[in-house]
């Protein structure tokens, strides 16, 4: 042993190193049989093994995984990992590193660029990628409040650089919000019109050659329809208003079709009015005809109330005294005319101006 690590001092260059390998691993065969020649023999063993993949890995280029055996007689696979420089590793686990901080959301990681390589250009490429991801999510975060919350409808994404599926994705949530916005400036525009008091305004449920589907068809199928429904109860209440009021027209009825709720409420509130103003006029007219013709024994009986009601109580009044008076006339008349009792005197009470 003593003389094999001699020859190993003695040695020189490349040959210095051969003789030193085999100074100090020597046949395996040429070991005695003891138990420093058997522990000396694997080590010969395992050091052919370890030369020889690594050559062959080295020199041929080859990414599968070679074996050796070990000193136990098993054996340890080599892989590539093996094969890397530290440098190579260090840049590897930092790509690994920012691949998970990239899985959890985080954009704001980057790949720190070293020496020129494969590697480096990997994580060029790689913080491009980031960067596009960073864009994409700042853009939809920006428009998601411009839009939804400061109700800015013209507001859109931009592209940037993106190109290709990045730019569609992009261009696809423009046109998302497009669609969005096109029947809600319908409705908009529709309800507008309404407030203003013009009924001639409907939804146009046809947008840019596409016609209005899911929700946003039965929105607009709801606002035509109370469009529909407001332009028939405004059309029959002017009707009739114009058929009281100007045209002296007494027991005209609204007739809407298809309405509940309140707007059944006001149609029938407006029937109602209508119905009480007929009865209450029928009645006047009735009474100061039957006066007019000498008919002193009616009455108006129907409900009234307010003005109706002060109207009312004057027209009774009015016949009570017209029957009194035109009863004290004929009785003064009857006792002079017809019984020859003179100094008979009309007594008509409660009469003024005129009557008295």
């Amino acid at each position: 042993m003593k003389e094999s690590m001699k020859s190993v001092k003695r040695a020189g260059g490349s040959e210095r190193t051969k003789r030193a390998k085999e100074a100090l691993l020597p046949p395996a065969d040429t070991l005695p049989r003891n138990g420093a020649g058997q522990a000396l023999s694997k080590a010969a063993r395992l050091g052919k093994a370890v030369r020889k993949p690594a050559r062959d890995g080295g020199s041929k280029g080859t990414r599968d995984s070679v074996t050796m055996k070990n000193a136990v007689g098993g054996t340890v696979p080599i892989t590539e990992w093996d094969r890397l420089s530290a440098n190579s590793r260090a840049e590897v686990e930092q790509l690994v590193d920012v691949l998970k901080t990239l899985k959890q959301g985080d954009f704001s990681v980057r790949y720190e660029i070293g020496k020129k390589g494969i590697l480096s250009r990997a994580g060029e490429l790689l913080n491009d990628i980031i960067g596009l991801n960073e864009h994409t999510t700042s853009e939809l975060f920006r428009v998601g409040k411009v839009v939804g919350q400061e109700g800015k409808m013209h507001e859109r994404a931009s592209v940037g650089p993106a190109k290709g599926s990045w730019a569609l994705g992009m261009s696809s949530v423009n046109q998302l919000i497009a669609d969005l916005v096109a029947p809600t400036n319908e409705v908009a525009r529709v309800i507008t019109a309404v407030a203003r008091g013009d009924l001639s305004q409907k939804m146009v449920l046809e947008i840019e050659g596409r016609p209005v589907r899911g929700e946003f068809l039965r929105i607009g199928t709801t606002v035509n329809s109370m469009v529909d429904q407001l332009n028939s109860f405004a059309a029959e209440v002017t009707r009739v208003a114009k058929e009281v009021g100007n045209e002296g027209k007494l027991g005209g009825q609204a007739d809407v079709k298809g309405v509940s709720g309140t707007w059944k409420d006001l149609t029938d509130n407006v029937n109602g009015l209508a119905a009480n103003l007929t009865a209450q006029v029928r009645s006047i007219a009735k009474v100061t005809t039957a006066v007019a013709n000498g008919d002193l024994s009616q009455k108006i009986t129907v409900d009234a109330r307010g003005e109706i009601y002060e109207l009312k109580n004057t027209i009774n009044t009015m016949v009570d005294t017209l029957r009194s008076f035109s009863a004290e006339v004929t009785r003064v008349a009857k006792e002079v005319g017809s019984e020859g009792k003179l100094g008979g005197q009309a007594d008509v009470k409660g009469v003024y101006g005129t009557w008295k």
